[in-house]
């Protein structure tokens, strides 16, 4: 490979991963969503800095607690803080 092809090839890659940042930046905040690992767990994105990651049977254990965990926040209201308190 030549001097020149290896400078094309970067240029074109550079102008690559331009468009692709102007893409997302486009792209309005959608929120929650959510992703397959690397290692085949569910992430879920959107909630703070960093993804709360769990393996399937993890997140099923916590989504059948769903009522338990809404019947602890009603009861311990006082005692929780919300985000920037």
């Amino acid at each position: 490979m030549s001097p020149d092809e290896s400078d094309q090839d970067l240029k074109a890659e550079l102008e690559r991963l331009r468009k692709e940042n102007e893409e997302l930046k486009a792209k309005p905040s959608r929120g929650l969503n959510l992703k397959v690992s690397q290692k085949g767990a569910v992430s879920l994105y959107g909630l703070g800095r960093f993804p709360v990651t769990l393996y399937k049977e993890q997140w099923v254990r916590v989504l059948d607690m769903a009522d338990e965990i809404h019947a602890f926040i009603a009861e311990n209201d006082a005692a929780l803080k919300t985000k920037g308190e």
